[in-house]
């Protein structure tokens, strides 16, 4: 896999598919259709909605889009500040690719795109509650084997972190309100 960050015009590439950028006021609406077709609801895309008006929880540069060889967005990646225990962290997601489009590396080139400019901009945590198959691959691990948790039930395999930088993670409760944690 071909894997190139031009900082010159923030355009990251995995392989010679996928080309990922940050969020541009252009993109919003795409984002929200490819969200709404990802998901069963709209709950995802209103949250993503809901976050780009919390300056406490945004990050510029962290809401990432994969676009199709025709420039076409195709799949967004957000990661959003939250707190771990006392620690600052990103939490990340929602993630979505259009249907036609999944299972063809778009979702991972989104994620990565959305790692790679948070580890550039010195962010140091992400956690997500998630696919337990599909993270590790980015090098997310169980949470609670960090001693990491949420205010919520869900399963245990689900809630995973990752460190940037090799530092140990925090240990604590995710909080972070615009996802009910």
């Amino acid at each position: 896999m071909r894997r190139c960050w031009n900082l010159a015009t923030e355009v990251f590439i995995v392989n010679n598919t996928w080309r990922t950028h940050p969020e541009t006021p252009g993109d919003i609406a795409a984002i929200r259709e490819v969200t709404l077709a990802a998901f069963p609801t709209a709950q995802e895309a209103d949250i993503i909605d809901l976050l780009r008006t919390k300056p406490e929880a945004w990050v510029d540069g962290l809401s990432q889009v994969a676009t199709d060889p025709d420039g076409q967005v195709v799949a967004h990646c957000l990661a959003t500040r939250c707190v771990i225990g006392q620690g600052e962290a990103l939490m990340l997601g929602p993630v979505a690719v259009l249907p036609a489009w999944q299972k063809r590396g778009a979702g991972t080139a989104v994620v990565t795109a959305c790692l790679a400019e948070a580890k550039r901009q010195g962010e140091q945590f992400v956690v997500l509650v998630g696919h337990p198959t599909y993270y590790p691959r980015f090098g997310f691990t169980r949470a609670d084997r960090h001693g990491i948790g949420v205010g919520i039930d869900c399963p245990p395999e689900a809630v995973m972190a990752l460190s940037l930088n090799g530092d140990p993670l925090p240990a604590g409760v995710i909080h972070a309100p615009a996802f009910g944690l």
